[in-house]
């Protein structure tokens, strides 16, 4: 079985003879020398060989000299799955090298090049084959190889106008030639240019380095599409990522296979070569086929924007309710989605409990979390009974809430901080609060002549298109906002997207079973608004409030407004 494997022939095998396998089978015993691209007498086979079966064949050898890979066709078609090569970064190459042949005259083709880039090869060789060459034994004419070619990736991408160049071509050289070059120098020289570069770039190994895709589809404006790449973005960034490129393409409907279009695929996994990159993540939802397609085209981990903000509430999640509802809405998230993760999942278990009756690991998987997702929904339904009973306390003493909603990064655990002396975590980053923190506010009120109490909640901030699966894990979370006798509606009117932003927590709050009413809208971070932003907000809503949080301007308004909103 394992000689079986090992002996391979890729790409186009249909209608090769017996004899010819067995003689391209026959190249997996070969070894070259360590420091020759090729010798002459392998080249001489490989071309005997092509011009038998009159098709271009590929050999892929690793630096130990031996012939790993036997393909026939281009070296695009039979190229080694990104996921099956050795993943080493920017800063080297893979350690493979590619030998093929071209029945055509011709420089190798940029499909041949691209594919070499995306395999990051230590070296593509290209072997042009004449019709003459020595007679074979039997009758017939072997081809020979005439002109050679080799290229190799180089450390910085130039630019030749606005087309990137990835690679070095070399000019047409005789076997002899090639056969010269000194393969083991080049390599060693090639990659300490990458180390270096890749020191230059002060690269940190302990975050991802992320391509953003995004795709624009006729429904969405020029604005909403930037908003929401920034946007992602900042999630990436929030999550622990650096965001190291932004690729986007307009199509009319996602492609149902890989969301964007072929070329873009190939420009995208161009770039995860070139900058290094060990994440690519997408603006939008994917099915599990779409990123098990691309993972295989691009050769990183692929995730959508989903993935990313679950992740995102995995590491802030503090209290143990906050962990058991992120943990919950990653497993229903997750369970559909086994199958995209490869062949790890298709093995027959191994271990007690794990052997049933023809089970596969998937399975097994499958059904263990079943069971967790079970057991956490029951847990969250008893922590959303205790919420309750808590708010039927606090609303048996007669003192009324008021909940703070909006968009995440909004402002508002800097808002209850300021009004309530609370020392509640804040930050200038997405989502820095998960779990729900309640605070007694009393207000002077000089019409009742006595302080007035009231209970202020900070809560989770909303999102654009919010994870379903995170809405129904985090329902108890929620619940402060559906039973509080009032919603303080904050807005950032120094994001450029306010305006997306409050249609977003609007429609959030319309999909929710009971929303209190009244609401009230307020501005924050008037500081950092420019006038023209400022003056088109009060003319939109004349009867929202404008504060600085940080600054505490226009708190004490706020305050008395908060008492006559839960009065009505």
């Amino acid at each position: 079985m394992e000689n079986a494997l090992i002996e391979t022939i890729y790409g186009s095998t249909q209608g090769l003879k017996p004899s010819q396998t067995k003689e391209l089978k026959r190249l997996y015993q070969q070894r070259l020398p360590q420091d020759c691209l090729t010798t002459p007498e392998f080249a001489q086979r490989l071309a005997a060989i092509s011009t038998e079966i009159q098709e271009n064949v590929c050999a892929y050898v690793n630096r130990r000299g031996q012939v790993i890979r036997v393909g026939v066709g281009s070296p695009r078609q039979t190229q080694i799955p990104p996921l099956e090569l050795p993943r080493y970064g920017a800063e080297r190459l893979c350690g493979i090298r590619c030998i093929a042949t071209n029945l055509k005259p011709d420089p190798p083709h940029t499909a041949s090049l691209t594919a070499m880039v995306i395999q990051r090869l230590d070296a593509l060789v290209t072997l042009n084959l004449t019709g003459e060459g020595f007679q074979r034994r039997g009758g017939g004419a072997t081809g020979y190889v005439g002109d050679t070619y080799y290229s190799h990736l180089i450390p910085q991408t130039e630019r030749n106008g606005s087309k990137p160049i990835y690679w070095m071509l070399s000019p047409p050289l005789s076997l002899d030639v090639l056969s010269d070059q000194n393969f083991l120098e080049l390599v060693e020289g090639l990659e300490e240019e990458f180390r270096r570069e890749y020191i230059a770039l002060e690269v940190d190994e302990d975050r991802d380095r992320v391509a953003i895709i995004g795709l624009q589809t006729q429904q969405m404006s020029d604005r909403a599409f930037n908003n929401g790449l920034m946007e992602l973005e900042r999630l990436v960034d929030t999550a622990g990522g650096e965001a190291v490129r932004v690729l986007s393409q307009k199509r009319t409907q996602p492609h149902p296979q890989t969301v964007v279009g072929a070329g873009k695929v190939e420009e995208i996994a161009l770039a995860v070569q070139t900058v290094g990159a060990t994440l690519a993540v997408f603006d939008r939802d994917l099915s599990p086929a779409q990123a098990r397609n691309l993972e295989r085209k691009i050769g990183v981990r692929v995730v959508d924007r989903t993935e990313v903000i679950l992740d995102i509430f995995a590491q802030r999640a503090q209290s143990r309710a906050g962990k058991l509802q992120v943990e919950l809405a990653q497993l229903e998230y997750m369970l559909p989605r086994l199958t995209g993760r490869g062949l790890a999942m298709s093995r027959l278990g191994g271990g007690i409990g794990t052997r049933g009756p023809g089970e596969t690991k998937l399975e097994t998987e499958r059904r263990a979390i079943q069971r967790r997702l079970t057991r956490l929904q029951r847990e969250v339904n008893e922590l959303q009974a205790h919420r309750s009973r808590l708010r039927q306390k606090r609303q048996n003493r007669d003192v009324p809430s008021v909940a703070i909603v909006g968009y995440t990064n909004a402002g508002k655990s800097t808002l209850l901080n300021a009004m309530t002396n609370a020392e509640v975590y804040a930050e200038d980053r997405l989502f820095a609060t998960l779990d729900p923190t309640t605070r007694r506010l009393t207000v002077n009120d000089p019409e009742m002549g006595k302080p007035f109490h009231l209970l202020l909640t900070d809560t989770v901030g909303f999102i654009h298109e919010l994870p379903p699966a995170l809405v129904d894990a985090f329902r108890a979370t929620l619940e402060e906002v559906t039973e509080a006798d009032a919603l303080l509606h904050l807005v950032d009117l120094s994001h450029p997207a306010w305006e997306s932003h409050i249609r977003s927590v609007r429609q959030i709050l319309g999909e929710m079973p009971s929303v209190p009413g009244p609401i009230l809208l307020v501005f924050n971070k008037l500081d950092c608004t420019d006038s023209e932003t400022l003056t088109k907000a009060k003319e939109e809503y004349p009867n929202a409030l404008f504060i600085g949080a940080c600054d505490r301007i226009g708190l004490e308004t706020l305050r008395q407004k908060l008492v006559r909103l839960v009065q009505l």
